[in-house]
């Protein structure tokens, strides 16, 4: 090891609730924070994307969260807060003399663009055996409940049942970048999981019911079962279909997992040889219209979008952001056919089994494949059966610990789970990769003994021409504030409802989305009439506000 204490600025240097980065003798960089007269330093690069924290919010409860996607991490110790962050970051020891800021780090391993600390795993020793923790789902909450359970002191068994072949990745790429190779985007591989973490993975599962009385999920046809002490269920979404006239003609495809990315990019390379060729993609929402960006930057001759809305986004986002947005998409070259429903797919004169168009209006858009980006539901068919009362739509209802109402020791996450809503109470279920990761963070830190109800505020991104940002409960919102221009890809929009702001987009006004997050985490969010006055969030300070949360080390 190489380690060194350097002596990074000056402690005048740092006012009270500043964070600034600095160098560490040329050999990389970190971020120290002053709250109060303590000091605090980590390494400088959020762990999800690598994102400079320096050019994050900063609270006074000692939290950073990332200026891109709200990954946040405590200060003091490196500890992961929200997801979507992986992995912690490193935290080194500082103090102060003769005026001087001093960091001791290790610099052959922390100062790395992106450096990650290792987990904390509780023992060098074999997990003991026994019934321990099943999770029912591979995705993006089973990963982060794995990562929370140990980095918070559980030492019983993990089991994982899976559907998917692989294991655990980073969903969000697979309609932002059509990646179509696991390996580059699992979080942990299945080694790693097992050798670092103590879980055991199984994929290829289906689970076909849950005997709560007994405590057994049994899968693969009753042939298999395997016991718990307690039960997440993160079984996240089965893409919809429409129930229209040839939607389920071989190059018809839906979109959530790396199979159905290798269809879309195995279609999207046979036409790139072909000019005149043609993409329809039914939904106009953010899977959809991210492949649309994905697609188009490769130049496909020809993409046509159907939207049941008058703009895409419009539900979320609002008209005159989704006017804007719809304008980027059409300059290059996406052409929308809006506030249309589908009538049928046809299929081809020569290949009955194959599409060649999309009927909508009595008129015919030709295809050569068919994406149909229409939501999602909840992947809870098994539960039917035991015992589960499930909504009207699939979902399952939790108490604000994301426990199952009605079941001891059961837990459900993600798109299944129907919540209360922190500052409301109201129950939603809202279909979100991060919402899913901070949940299954929730859970982790309940089951290891340290009791965590789900009050994290939502937050999204997505890639469309410029990195859109969201965050907050915006449904229903009754007024939107726009400061700025969505025809530009540049703006803040601010959704209002009861008289209050609950959410909040930008395009190129980081960290707005994060400030404003943090905003509404400590209810410290401006009035409506106050935005439309002018009130700047990022000249808002957090970072002195008294808080009922204890920095530790402070």
């Amino acid at each position: 090891m190489s380690v060194k204490t350097v002596a990074v600025c000056n402690f005048s240097d740092l006012k009270d609730g500043q964070m600034k980065e600095v160098s560490f003798d040329n050999e990389g960089k970190v971020v120290v924070y002053r709250l109060g007269d303590a000091v605090h330093a980590t390494s400088a690069f959020c762990t999800h994307y690598g994102a400079p924290l320096v050019k994050g919010v900063l609270a006074a409860d000692g939290r950073v969260v990332c200026p891109w996607h709200g990954a946040c991490f405590n200060i003091c110790t490196g500890d992961i807060e929200d997801a979507p962050a992986p992995s912690a970051l490193y935290s080194f020891k500082t103090h102060i003399a003769d005026g001087k800021v001093l960091v001791t780090a290790d610099v052959t391993r922390t100062l790395k663009a992106n450096a990650s600390r290792p987990p904390k795993l509780l023992s060098a020793g074999a997990v003991p055996a026994g019934k321990g923790v099943v999770i029912i789902g591979g995705g993006a909450g089973a990963f982060h409940a794995i990562e929370s359970l140990r980095e918070h002191g559980y030492s019983g068994s993990i089991t994982v049942l899976s559907k998917e072949m692989y294991a655990p990745i980073d969903r969000t790429k697979l309609s932002k970048a059509l990646i179509t190779n696991p390996a580059k985007i699992e979080w942990r591989s299945a080694s790693d999981l097992k050798i670092r973490y103590g879980t055991t993975l199984r994929l290829g599962v289906t689970v076909t019911s849950v005997d709560t009385s007994t405590k057994q999920v049994i899968f693969e046809g009753g042939k298999e079962s395997v016991s718990y002490d307690k039960l997440i269920l993160a079984t996240g979404g089965t893409p919809r279909r429409l129930p229209i006239e040839g939607g389920g003609l071989e190059n018809v495809y839906t979109f959530r997992g790396i199979e159905d990315a290798k269809k879309v990019d195995a279609g999207k390379s046979r036409l790139y040889a072909q000019e005149g060729k043609r993409m329809v993609v039914i939904g106009s929402s953010f899977i959809s219209m991210e492949l649309v960006v994905a697609v188009a930057k490769r130049k496909l001759a020809s993409i046509d979008v159907i939207g049941m809305e008058e703009f895409p986004f419009e539900s979320v986002l609002g008209k005159e952001v989704g006017n804007g947005l719809k304008k980027y998409h059409e300059s290059q070259g996406v052409k929308f056919h809006m506030q249309t429903k589908v009538d049928k797919i046809v299929a081809s004169e020569n290949n009955s089994s194959q599409a060649s168009g999309v009927v909508v209006n009595g008129q015919i858009i030709p295809a050569d494949f068919v994406v149909m980006g229409v939501g999602v539901a909840p992947a809870t068919e098994f539960l039917k059966q035991s015992g589960f009362a499930l909504e009207k739509d699939g979902g399952i209802k939790v108490d604000e610990y994301l426990r199952v109402l009605g079941h001891t020791d059961v837990y459900a996450i993600g798109d299944i789970a129907w919540y209360p809503q922190v500052g409301t109470g109201e129950s939603r279920r809202i279909e979100h990769w991060n919402v899913a990761s901070n949940q299954g963070r929730a859970v982790g830190m309940t089951i290891s003994g340290k009791p965590q109800p789900f009050v994290k505020i939502p937050i999204f991104w997505s890639a469309q021409g410029q990195q859109l940002r969201y965050c907050g409960t915006g449904a229903g919102y009754e007024d939107v504030i726009i400061k700025g221009d969505p025809g530009e890809m540049k703006f803040i929009a601010y959704y209002v409802k009861g008289n209050r702001a609950v959410a909040v987009a930008s395009m190129q006004n980081d960290p707005v989305v994060s400030k404003a997050s943090e905003l509404l985490r400590l209810g410290l969010m401006p009035s409506p009439d106050e935005i439309r006055e002018g009130k700047n969030l990022l000249d808002i300070d957090i970072s002195c506000v008294e808080s009922n949360v204890r920095v530790e080390g402070a």
